[in-house]
Order: C-alpha cells, then structure tokens, then sequence
C-alpha cells in the first residue's frame, strides 16, 4: 500500500498482518487486520505509536477515505495532527483501556461532530503500541438533538423562548457578557387583558394571530441585549439589562405601551391590545432569575386589579407563595374532609328566641394552623375551588339541620342560611345545588336559606333573577346579604324575589356614636318596611345595640353579644337550652 503521510501519520506496509495470534483460538489467524477492519459499519483502523510518531497499520475503506481527506484537509496545518498524538499518548499513558470522545469540525455543510474510541491492541513484543481507533459520524444525530432541544425550549406559534428557554437564555446572558459595576437585571412580566374573550368570540386562530401580532410588536421595541419570551398562554415577559435601575426599566414599559397603543385587524375588525405590566428588579447580579421571574409574575397579578404598572415590593413574593400553599391544602382538605362549618345564632330580637344559623366556613389546617375564611375564601374565588367550596358549605348545612332533627326526634323550629359567591353563581348550576342539598337531607327548603351579595346581582343581572326565581321554587328564603355596601336600589328590590336585608356590620357595630350611621339604619328599616322585607343586623356586639335595634323594630340580629360562631354539636345544645327556658 502506497504510504500517505500526514505528518506523523504514514500508512505501514505491515497492514495485511494478522490482528491475532495463533493462541486465539476463537479467531481465525489467517484473517488479516484489514479483513477484520472492513467487517465493522464505522471508521476503524489500528494506529501504531513509537517515539512520539503516529501511523497507520491497517484501516477499512471508510477510515482510509477518511484519511485521505483529512491530509487534503490539514495540509500545511500541524495543530490537529498535535492534536490526536496528544490525545494518543495520554491515553497511553493512563494505562486505560479504552477511551471515548467527541469531536468536532467545521464541514462544508455546517459543523460535523464524530464520537472517536481508542482501544488497546497487543503490541506483539514490539517497542510501539497499536492502537484500534474506530470513528462514527454523530453529526445527524447531533442535529436532530439540536432541533428536538430548539423545540423544548421555544414557542412553537411565536417562535419565542418559552419559559425554560427564557431562563436559559438569561442565565447565558448573566454568564457570557460583560456586565458593568452596579448594574442589575429586570423581568417585565406582560399579561393580556380579555385575551380569552377574542377565543371564544372570534375563534382561537384569531387568538393565535392576535399573540403573533403582539410577539412581533413587542420584539420591535427591544433593546439589543433585551430578551422577550411567551411564557405563559397570554404572557409575555422581558429579561433587560439595568444600568439604571428603575428607570430604565420604565422606559422600557413605555416602549411596550407604544407598541401595543394602536389597534390590531383581526377577522375585520380593530381589536386594542389593554395589558397588565408588573416588573421585578433584580438585588444583584447573583440573585436567582427564576425568583425575579416570580417577583414579576407576582407584580402582574397585583397590576391585573389595580389598571397601573406595579413594581415588586418585598413580601409581594412571600404573599403569593401563601396563597399557592393555601390553594394546595385546601383543594386536600375539600378531598379529604378537612374544613368544617360554625354555626352563629340569628336571634328574633323581639322576643330573644333562637330563629336560625348562619354557616360559616372554618378551616384548621395542620400545616397552616387557622386561616382565616377572608383569606381561604378570596383564593378559593381566584383558584376556581369556591364551587366545590359552596357545594360542600350547602350540603353539610342541610345534613347538620337533618342530624339536629333526628336528634330532638322531629322538626326542629329553626333554619340554616348559606353564603353565594358571586364566583359560584357565575359558574354553577346554584339550584341543582340546593336542590341536591335538599333532596339528599330530606329537609324542606324553607329551612335553607340562600345569602347572596348586592354585587352578584349586579354582575348579572338577568342570570341573577332566573336563580332567584329559581331558589322560590324550592320554597326558600333569600337574603340580601352586606345591604347598604353596593348600588342597589328600589327597582331592584322591588323586582327580585328577596325576602330579608341583612344590614352590615360597619353601620350597625358605630351606629350609637355615629349619628349618620344611626339615620342609614333607620332607612333601610323604613325601605325594608315600606317593601315588606324583614331586616338583619350583623355586627351586635353589646346589649345597648340589640337594645337601639329592638326599639326601632328589626326583626333579627347576630354578633358576638349573643354568641360566637360554634361547632355544629355545640350550636344544637345553644339552641336546646334556649328552647328548653322559653318553653318553661
């Protein structure tokens, strides 16, 4: 065989020598090296090293085409020749044997990688050693990896990073570029407003034109350095280098309103892009950018309820990791039974008798200890859960009024009044809800009585009628609950199937020293009269209030003057002593 040299890397005339001896019994010795060679799907040949000089004994036709490439390629050029004696003799002198690696190059088509493996071969009693090199391509395969890992970390409608490529994407900015002394990171995080109201009226391609539109819009105001990613379904968010500091990242907001300011053409029609902005800045340039990230996130939320732009306050994070633990222990405890329902007593304030209960939702968590129902309530509202929440709230208050019953041995003369969220009468079927309640209990529904808010009825107003008809058909009561807080007025009540006002507690708990507070009270009486409503104080916390409200003829009241919210045992036995001294 002609010898080639590539520096160090003549081809030996040795190569039809076979590759065992006669002691390998499971191999054929007549078979020389290159037969055996030719036999293998990849690159391979045996390399002999002596002295510091490389060459070849024998190789297959892919390894020797290879070669005569490589010495076409590397002529005149010694590193990469340095390159594999190096790798060669250090693998020698490891004493391993075997050595895997990749390499890679620049091809005419692009980068090429190959996966190389050194193997020991017995050298035979000479002073050199021979080396079995076997080469595959992996430049497919490199590829295909490359574009499976460009779709993980991209968008696939706007072609953006999505939320694990935007963390990538930051964390080689932070890495890679030359940052300035002081200088600071910031996430803006962008949420559409009514994005979900285009999908259902205009059909989701619309809404996937409308998040390319705003893609595109968005990217045009970027700064160079600056990085936009959709995160979300409808959220987008900015990684921007701060020299700064706050006011940079303003500016930058200002951009994003510009380039939302003018109307997107969608299906014919000029839809105005409204967003909620929220940013988070970054302490230094050590801090975790997934924490910044959540920072921003958490602005946004806070932005979404207030119309303005909100930067990040500490505790901001602290609050919305509550509320995240707060939702995932109550969605266990609505599984597993672990909230329970306190019962306060309405009280007829002309004659003292006991006339019902009012359910109240508790919550002992063993991880949370107690939370407050103003707080499990409002994330049960954003999370979604406040169905199941009402749903279980009205069927565990008409079984307590079926457990009461059969302990007294029959009917007992009180009722139990259940609190709607607006959330929950948006979202479900309300009356089949009672109705299963009541139909599961055997209780009458004159004894359940539904409290719903003035701004449920004012969200929907024609939803709202079609349930109050619907709850009179069962035959229950319906109160109007916090009266005097929200907008309603004669018509309303007039028109709608309401049977009792409940005045809130912030007119009734001043109204003695409050001479304005007294005179609202004392209107709704009269309004509640003229309209033949009964009216319930909240809020009475002293005898001279149940006195003040008895004098000007409310019908019942609650507070902490009669008694606390109780246990669902404890409120029968309340009710039981009461009855028990009346009937005397």
């Amino acid at each position: 065989m002609e010898s080639m040299s590539v520096r160090n890397w003549p081809v030996n005339k040795t190569s039809s020598k076979p590759l065992c001896g006669d002691d390998d019994a499971h191999l054929d010795p007549g078979i020389a090296a290159d037969q055996w060679l030719a036999a293998l799907p990849q690159s391979a040949g045996i390399l002999y090293f002596e002295n510091g000089n490389l060459s070849v004994v024998a190789g297959n036709r892919r390894f020797l085409d290879a070669l005569v490439r490589y010495r076409q390629r590397t002529a005149g050029k010694v590193q990469e020749a340095d390159e594999w004696v190096g790798r060669i003799a250090d693998f020698l002198a490891s004493g391993n044997d075997a050595l895997s690696f990749e390499m890679g190059r620049d091809g005419k088509l692009g980068p090429e990688y190959f996966m190389c493996t050194l193997g020991r071969l017995p050298a035979d009693g000479e002073d050199g050693h021979k080396i079995l090199l076997t080469i595959t391509d992996r430049t497919t395969e490199r590829a295909i990896e490359k574009n499976l890992r460009r779709e993980l970390l991209s968008d696939g409608l706007t072609a953006l990073p999505n939320r694990t490529g935007f963390g990538e994407e930051i964390d080689d900015r932070l890495r890679n570029n030359a940052w300035p002394e002081h200088a600071q990171f910031g996430i803006i995080a962008i949420d559409l407003s009514r994005f979900s109201r285009v999908n259902e009226s205009l059909g989701p391609m619309a809404g996937d034109e409308l998040l390319i539109t705003v893609a595109k819009r968005l990217k045009s105001g970027l700064r160079q350095g600056d990085v936009l990613a959709r995160i979300g379904g409808n959220d987008f968010a900015i990684f921007a280098r701060l020299n700064n500091g706050l006011s940079d990242a303003l500016h930058i907001v200002q951009r994003i309103k510009e380039a939302l300011s003018s109307p997107i053409r969608l299906s014919g029609l000029q839809i105005r892009v409204d967003c909620a902005i929220g940013c988070a800045l970054s302490i230094n340039l050590e801090e975790d950018p997934d924490d910044v990230v959540r920072k921003a996130q958490a602005a946004v939320k806070i932005a979404k309820r207030s119309g303005k732009v909100e930067i990040y306050r500490n505790g901001v994070l602290k609050e919305a990791q509550r509320r995240f633990s707060i939702e995932s222990r109550l969605r266990d405890a609505l599984a597993q039974g672990g909230l329970a329902l306190a019962y306060q007593p309405l009280i007829h304030l002309q004659t003292g008798e006991i006339t019902g209960f009012e359910a109240l939702a508790r919550w002992d968590d063993d991880e949370l200890g107690r939370v407050p129902p103003t707080e499990f309530i409002a994330v049960a509202e954003e999370s979604g859960l406040i169905t199941s929440l009402g749903r279980w709230a009205a069927y565990e208050a008409a079984q307590a009024l079926s457990r009461w019953d059969a302990k007294f041995g029959q009917v007992i003369p009180v009722g139990v009044n259940v609190n709607l969220s607006p959330i929950q009468m948006a979202r479900d079927d309300v009356a089949s809800m009672f109705e299963e309640a009541l139909r599961y209990s055997g209780v009458t529904g004159n004894r359940l009585t539904a409290e719903l808010t003035e701004s449920a009825i004012i969200a929907d107003p024609d939803k709202a009628r079609k349930l109050l008809f619907a709850l009179k058909d069962l035959q229950m009561p319906i109160a109007m609950d916090d009266f005097g807080t929200g907008f309603s007025n004669l018509a309303s009540l007039h028109s709608l199937p309401i049977d009792i006002l409940k005045i809130d507690r912030s007119f009734v708990s001043t109204m003695l020293e409050d001479r304005d507070k007294a005179v609202i009270v004392r209107t709704i009486l009269s309004l509640a009269e003229s309209l033949n409503l009964r009216v319930t104080a909240e809020g009475i916390e002293t005898q001279d209030l149940a006195h003040a409200l008895q004098k000007m003829g409310c019908w019942q009241g609650q507070g902490y003057h009669f008694a606390r919210p109780m246990s669902e045992n404890d409120a029968y036995d309340y009710w039981r002593a009461r009855w028990n001294f009346e009937t005397i």
